[in-house]
């Protein structure tokens, strides 16, 4: 394929907005054709940054749809959770390439069904696990694949949410409610079991699960809170107020996320209005949020291999943290640098490695956003999908081991995956 490939957006919110972004530094290997969203607003704001002509800009995945032929060689769905499974399966029948946000669907049965209309269509197929994608991970696979750390026996991994990126996100935000998104360890951090996986490079058996919503909830709001900060009078005192949250970044100049999660063109008085009138401003203890706040799962890999997992949103926002425990040596990594310790020679050594960005979404996932959409473009422009890391058959396990440890977590059983 000689010409950019072309890329059609559906859901311009923060994910489809970050992927828009690289095709618009990389203009002569991809370009922005097509974006379909049903809130103006952000549809036309992305649209409007990329040149998209009027007549391509939908407000359903269905309008798109309905044109003759493919007007994209690439589709990249970054719709709400569960609007995942529908728009995959008609767009692969057609015969676009996808680049689907995780998860692939809300529910076991729809990941199966996903991944068997990708294979069966034919098309390139991608999940965004960008923490596959990123320099650091790179370099962590590259020692654990050159047999420094002999067999790697165990792992512990850390994600550090962040207590506001929790508040932003999983109380007040799109992924607070089961019903209508999924639930926390599918939503988030189905990211670190995949990764997890990926690293250990064998498949997973067993899993078990314990965590909760121990904070979030009315019956910890703080005595003459009111459920809206803006008419707080604890406010100044609370760790999660969302005008202290989202004024760090309007006082940094800052327009990207989380701001544009509030309004597409941020400004004082438009923030400022959504969080007097929008989900954004409520009190974190006053919200409709159901997912846990802290988790803990036990995996069981192939070769009775193993590895535990926490996630709590009571943390610095930052880099997740590993420990990779092998016969030889041990893996000690933060996000931004890689030690290994060596049990002949008894010292450790700093591996190098590259740092791209931060762990947030504005800072591009540690590099990640852009190495996947460069890996994906690859495959499409070369018909050679060898630089897909997270193709169907990659994600299906990590997908079935996060629903199986959700079982676990709320029958307080060990669960077989798959």
């Amino acid at each position: 394929m000689n010409a950019p490939v072309r890329i059609a957006i559906l859901g311009a919110g923060g994910r489809g907005s970050s992927y828009a972004q690289w095709v618009a530094h990389h203009p002569d290997r991809a370009q922005v054709v097509a974006v379909a969203d049903p809130r103006d607003a952000y549809r036309d704001a992305l649209a409007d940054r990329h040149a998209v002509p009027a007549d391509a800009r939908y407000r359903t995945w269905q309008e798109l749809l309905a044109q003759p032929g493919r007007i994209a060689d690439v589709a990249v769905i970054a719709t709400p959770d569960r609007e995942h499974t529908a728009p995959a399966l008609a767009l692969a029948a057609r015969g676009y390439h996808l680049l689907l946000e995780k998860p692939i669907a809300p529910t076991e049965a729809e990941c199966r069904e996903v991944v068997d209309a990708v294979t069966k269509a034919g098309v390139l197929f991608a999940v965004c696990h960008v923490m596959r994608y990123t320099p650091y991970t790179a370099t962590v696979k590259k020692v654990v694949d050159s047999g420094r750390l002999g067999e790697v026996i165990s792992v512990h991994h850390l994600e550090p949410v962040g207590f506001w990126h929790q508040a932003h996100s999983f109380v007040r935000g799109n992924w607070r409610n089961t019903a209508e998104s999924s639930f926390m360890l599918l939503a988030k951090s189905v990211h670190d079991i995949d990764w997890l996986q990926y690293v250990m490079g064998r498949p997973i058996h067993r899993v078990a699960s314990f965590g909760g919503l121990a904070h979030f909830t009315r019956e910890n709001q703080p005595a003459g809170a009111a459920d809206r900060c803006l008419d707080c009078a604890v406010e100044p005192g609370c760790a999660y107020s969302a005008p202290r949250i989202y004024g760090r970044y309007l006082a940094a100049g800052a327009t990207g996320w989380p701001l544009n999660v509030l309004d597409p063109e941020p400004t004082e008085a438009s923030i400022e209005q959504a969080l007097r009138t929008g989900p954004y401003g409520r009190c974190v203890y006053a919200c409709d949020n159901d997912v846990v706040d802290h988790q803990v799962v036990s995996l069981e890999f192939a070769g009775q291999r193993t590895a535990t997992f926490t996630m709590t949103a009571f943390s610095e926002h930052t880099h997740r943290q590993t420990r990779i425990f092998g016969t030889r040596g041990e893996l000690a990594g933060d996000g931004e640098t890689v030690r290994v310790f060596d049990f002949l020679t008894h010292t450790w050594e700093e591996v190098p490695t590259e740092v791209v960005g931060d762990a947030t979404a504005g800072g591009g996932h540690g590099g990640g956003d852009d190495a996947l959409m460069s890996a994906f473009v690859t495959a499409v422009a070369s018909g050679d999908p060898s630089s897909i890391h997270s193709g169907p058959a990659d994600s299906l396990n990590p997908h079935l081991a996060v629903f199986a440890a959700e079982r676990a977590r709320l029958t307080g059983t060990l669960v077989t995956v798959g």
